[in-house]
């Protein structure tokens, strides 16, 4: 039977990577991250099991290889903020600490890029966390609630717009728009903290989420579930648009169900067109009127 690694990390997305997985006949070998893997993960192992600091690169990948994996997922997010309160949290090991040695930026796309390199330079093939997932991409239209009125439909797209240019500084995937003002753009805090710091405004915003533009869709795949939507509902939220064919709805039934209960309207967004770059405009020459 084929083994599949699967790098845990926080949140939901972990079980269902797990659970689609295994009936797609795979045996799935987990690695835990400590502080951040929900322990309940270590149920939907069948294979080798194992929790390592997120320092502890060589032993990640001595695991890996004992277990046999022959693809790896990264599944879940692995905070920093635990990290920067109590850097001494950090075990990196002498792998680890060659690897961060040699990047010269240490966002997190090139860390995770920078680990999915030493995997692969072992043999394994890191893959889409999506892989197994097609059913519960976003697809593009009204999933539940609506019809949305214009000026409502004018925020998503806003956000979408921001999110565009806001990825190519490794900036969130999340942002909080109401009557055509940014109430608040996702950070470290996560997108739950980030819902709950713009309700201070007041009610009927939207939510976007979306995948950065350059976004390696082997880890950090945007998600919502019905945390999501709780969190939506408590802070009055009008609808959450996500970015069609690049998110991940969790527990996809139950999650529009509350949605519609709640009066959340969700919807899947195409990502905006990007323009044509401006071509420079020579100097005037003398004869030219200047402004």
């Amino acid at each position: 039977m084929a083994v599949l690694g699967l790098i845990a990390g926080s949140g939901p997305l972990p079980f269902e990577v797990a659970q689609a997985a295994r009936e797609r006949g795979l045996q799935v070998a987990i690695a835990a991250i400590e502080d951040n893997t929900d322990p309940a993960i270590e149920g939907c192992a069948d294979g080798a099991f194992t929790w390592l600091n997120a320092g502890q690169l060589g032993a990640l990948i001595a695991f890996l290889k004992q277990a046999g994996a022959g693809e790896v997922i990264l599944a879940g997010a692995v905070s920093k903020a635990n990290l920067l309160r109590d850097p001494s949290r950090l075990k990196p090991d002498a792998r680890a600490l060659a690897l961060l040695a040699s990047l010269r930026a240490r966002g997190d796309d090139a860390l995770l890029r920078a680990v999915a390199g030493e995997l692969e330079s072992e043999g394994m093939l890191v893959v889409e966390s999506t892989r197994h997932l097609g059913e519960r991409m976003t697809r593009a239209g009204d999933l539940c609630g609506g019809p949305l009125d214009p000026a409502l439909r004018a925020d998503l797209a806003l956000g979408m717009r921001l999110i565009e240019s806001l990825g190519a500084h490794d900036v969130g995937q999340a942002c909080v728009v109401r009557q055509g003002t940014v109430l608040a753009v996702e950070a470290l805090e996560g997108t739950d903290r980030m819902v709950r710091r713009s309700a201070e405004f007041g009610a009927g915003a939207v939510l976007v989420k979306a995948a950065k533009p350059d976004q390696d869709m082997r880890f950090d795949v945007p998600v919502i579930g019905p945390g999501t939507i709780e969190v939506a509902r408590e802070c009055q939220l009008r609808a959450i648009g996500l970015e069609a064919g690049r998110t991940l709805v969790l527990e996809q039934k139950r999650t529009l169900a509350l949605a519609e209960a709640a009066g959340v309207a969700v919807v899947g967004l195409a990502r905006p067109a990007r323009s044509a770059p401006t071509p420079a405009r020579s100097a005037p020459t003398d004869g030219e009127q200047r402004a």
